[in-house]
């Protein structure tokens, strides 16, 4: 199983406005990657989640690829 890379940094908070790490977690069809393939914790999964769905409405990711 891999490291968390969120706890390995030591990192409190994901930020929604981080695109470029956001789109790292996200396919070629902007869906939000399984934490089995990016060995992300639990914890920091859900807060990734919630960054990513915070920077869809605010129109920062797409909601869908075309």
């Amino acid at each position: 199983m891999k490291q968390c890379s969120f706890c390995s940094q030591n990192a409190k908070e994901i930020d929604f406005k981080n695109v470029e790490l956001l789109k790292r977690y996200t396919s070629s069809q902007a869906k939000i990657i399984d934490p089995r393939h990016t060995g992300v914790c639990a914890k920091h999964q859900r807060r990734l989640a919630n960054a990513i769905k915070r920077a869809r409405i605010m129109g920062l990711l797409p909601f869908v690829k075309q």
